[in-house]
């Protein structure tokens, strides 16, 4: 899949990169791939921090090459995605760690990077949505550098999903990533705390977060037959009700991944997010 994306990146007026940020007493080395628009820019770009899905047992930047090349052609921004440490081996908080890191080390950066650290934006798809909203909580918490937006793509935001009875709808969750995979997920990430527990964190499963208050902008993007339907609809309602902007997206049809899909119903959903990330950074 990531051989396919290459193939397709190529298509855009890009440049690829990969940059990596050297390991420390408390860190690990991380690497990072990186798109960047080819033209040159005499104002510094804004840029895009992305959180990659895979479950946080698989995956890699590179799997999404292909839309992360779209968001720099048409954003006139740099994106950054880190390559943070999977499950089993490496379980929470190592991955929300590696995402901070990164967004430490983009604002340490900026100049040599070309980009205005005053305009951040942070992105994630599947399990990379769930620790992008989890990264905007710890940041705001540890009183970060300012991000401008949150685009959650069919985020993973809670563990209560995988100890709770089955949605009414037949199909709901039945398509690519059903409720056994979640279970896997979830207990390879927050070994040794048992999902559903007291004790989970909720910079691990954001909707534990009982302050949602002072959070980023919001655009949340789910078809109506993902598993995570409900958990990002009540994440979505108690964002709204702490004074949180938030633009919600419900893809009818829609299941897991769907937008991983050469179809027009992707083609859309895409280019909305693309016209939310814009007015995010003021395009």
């Amino acid at each position: 899949m990531a051989g396919q994306s290459f193939l397709q990146a190529e298509d855009y007026p890009v440049t690829l990169e990969r940059l990596n940020i050297p390991e420390s007493d408390h860190t690990p080395a991380i690497r990072l791939f990186t798109v960047r628009p080819r033209k040159t820019s005499a104002a510094a770009r804004p840029v895009l921090l992305h959180l990659h899905g895979g479950g946080y047992f698989a995956g890699q930047p590179e799997l999404t090459a292909t839309q992360l090349c779209q968001f720099a052609q048409e954003l006139d921004c740099v994106v950054i995605s880190p390559d943070y440490r999977l499950t089993p081996e490496h379980p929470f908080p190592a991955a929300l760690e590696d995402a901070y890191t990164t967004l430490c080390w983009i604002m340490r950066n900026a100049d040599t990077l070309g980009i205005d650290p005053a305009r951040i934006g942070l992105t994630g798809e599947s399990a990379g949505g769930g620790l992008a909203a989890g990264l905007a909580l710890l940041n705001r918490d540890r009183e970060g550098p300012e991000i401008l937006f949150q685009n959650l793509v069919y985020p993973v935001l809670d563990d209560r999903t995988v100890t709770s009875q089955p949605d009414a709808s037949p199909v709901g969750g039945e398509f690519l990533w059903t409720r056994t995979s979640n279970t896997f997920m979830w207990t390879a990430l927050l070994n040794p705390v048992a999902a559903g527990s007291a004790d989970v964190s909720p910079y691990a499963a954001p909707s534990r977060a009982t302050d949602l208050s002072r959070l980023p902008p919001v655009y949340l993007s789910v078809g109506a037959l993902d598993l995570f339907l409900d958990e990002d609809l009540a994440y979505a309602q108690r964002l709204i009700h702490q004074g949180v902007a938030v633009e919600l997206e419900i893809v009818p049809g829609a299941c897991h991944i769907f937008d991983q899909t050469d179809t027009p119903v992707a083609k859309r959903s895409i280019a909305r997010r693309i016209d939310a990330m814009k007015r995010g950074f003021s395009l």
